[in-house]
């Protein structure tokens, strides 16, 4: 195995590891556990599920990987904040789109090469990679892990205020 294999597989456990922390989280809560705010004044948690989800849904073309599913989260979970809107989608089809979205952004990743991961995501041109090489799919995959992770610390919150 290369060293670039190696690192890859990495990035990918992380993304496993963090996917599988969520969704555990995710699960263990009630519907009514999923309209409380983290904290007073916060979110709630059903507008990081959205949220999360949407992100993830929009690494699809990012990354080259395919088209988007959930392009209708958008407006209600990234481009105006909780509280916008009073409905929601229901809690088990986000949970759905959530491990639909996350399900096949792994198995796409998977058939990456250390090579592909290497390339330009579809944001940025040829320019900008030359310019920049570590602006490219891996970054976008290691940042769009540490995003989820961040969310998760805000997720135990929620957990713990049961």
């Amino acid at each position: 195995m290369t060293p670039q294999q190696i690192m890859v597989d990495v990035a990918i456990g992380n993304w496993k590891l963090t996917i599988k922390r969520a969704t555990s989280l995710f699960d263990g809560l009630t519907e009514e556990e999923f309209l409380k705010p983290i904290a007073p004044g916060r979110n709630r948690v059903i507008y990081l599920l959205g949220h999360l989800t949407a992100v993830h849904d929009l690494m699809l073309p990012l990354l080259g990987l395919g088209e988007r599913h959930h392009v209708e989260l958008d407006e209600l979970f990234l481009s105006n904040p909780d509280g916008t809107f009073a409905e929601l989608p229901p809690v088990v089809d986000l949970k759905r789109y959530w491990n639909e979205t996350n399900s096949l952004l792994l198995e796409k990743a998977l058939l990456l090469t250390p090579e592909q991961w290497l390339e330009r995501h579809t944001a940025m041109t040829d320019e900008d990679l030359v310019k920049d090489p570590t602006r490219n799919r891996f970054s976008v995959f290691l940042n769009r892990t540490n995003h989820t992770a961040f969310h998760l610390g805000q997720l135990v919150l929620a957990r713990e205020k049961k």
